[in-house]
């Protein structure tokens, strides 16, 4: 594309924003450039996505004609970047790598725009909280790669790759200042229950072992200080339900560290009271009919409407923060 092109839009601070959050996520709809970037003015969003696209630094996925534009950094984009010293804050690739992320399955691309669905959804949703702030939200998994070791008689290292890493900076009406941390996971139903428990087996190593300490510039012995939870979003509150009860059947010791919620919830309020633990399930069911310890010992799976709206009513929901 002709560098005039690209000298002619004068590109603002918000391109160059916009263009490195096209770098870290992969992908996004206009509908989250709009929100992210342009304060949900959609018009104004789409035609400054058109000139961005005129000049060759964004582009268009192939789609049918009913499916919503999916746009990705091209290569000029990533050589904007690159001139503009920003790609130094990251790990150094060749540009046919970068280039290669932009080139994936459409299962892929479905799970990383409901990544981005989530993200939209902080983002508008702390508008509104001005006491907080979010001072990191990386979707990039290999930034938020770690190494930990997977619950099990078979225990072994295994590398763990989170769909998000969220960073929450809030001061109190006294003017103290606090930190949380939150790690991402999007499951779009297409791996096993047991992946799920070892994944959560494997974030509370992370905390225990001193690795999130690590990552924070102290010793593991300073682990205590360095606390996070888990946000695991779902599509549907059956695989939910699902994921608490083995979590639970497991005996996993982080049934506090995790929290659970549904992606159609997220979107609409992620700091309402939508999030449970899976301790939140055990009281909630304990003693009754959808018992995890009682539903261990049965065989195979069914389905239990019944469950799922007796969960609905009974089990404790809360916000993110409390």
């Amino acid at each position: 594309m002709a560098a005039s092109k690209i000298t002619a839009l004068q590109l603002q601070n918000r391109d160059f924003a916009l263009l490195r959050g096209l770098f870290e996520c992969r992908v996004m709809t206009p509908v989250h450039a709009s929100s992210l970037y342009f304060e949900r003015k959609y018009e104004a969003a789409k035609k400054r996505l058109q000139k961005l696209k005129s000049a060759g630094l964004i582009g268009d996925r192939p789609r049918r004609a009913f499916e919503p534009s999916v746009l990705f950094l091209t290569r000029n984009g990533i050589k904007q970047l690159e001139n503009a010293g920003i790609l130094a804050e990251y790990p150094s690739f060749d540009l046919p790598v970068l280039e290669r992320r932009a080139r994936v399955s459409e299962l892929t691309i479905r799970h990383e725009l409901a990544v981005m669905d989530v993200k939209t959804a902080f983002h508008s949703a702390i508008k509104g909280v001005p006491s907080r702030v979010i001072a990191e939200f990386s979707t990039w998994p290999l930034l938020n790669e770690f190494r930990a070791f997977r619950p099990g008689q078979n225990s072994e290292e295994v590398p763990v790759k989170p769909d998000g890493f969220i960073r929450f900076h809030e001061t109190e009406a006294d003017g103290s200042k606090f930190e949380q941390a939150f790690f991402l996971e999007v499951d779009r139903s297409t791996e096993t229950q047991d992946v799920l428990v070892a994944r959560a087996g494997c974030y509370f190593d992370h905390y225990k072992s001193g690795g999130f300490a690590i990552r924070n510039g102290a010793t593991r012995a300073d682990y205590k200080q360095f606390p996070f939870r888990v946000l695991i979003v779902f599509k549907t509150a059956e695989r939910r339900n699902n994921t608490a009860e083995r979590l639970l059947q497991n005996s996993l010791p982080a049934s506090r560290q995790v929290c659970l919620s549904t992606l159609e919830e997220v979107v609409k309020d992620p700091f309402g009271p939508i999030w449970f633990c899976p301790a939140d399930y055990r009281e909630a069911t304990q003693g009754t009919l959808f018992d995890a310890e009682r539903r261990q010992s049965q065989w195979g799976y069914t389905r239990q409407r019944e469950r799922e709206d007796f969960i609905e009513k009974a089990v404790k929901k809360s916000r993110l923060f409390e």
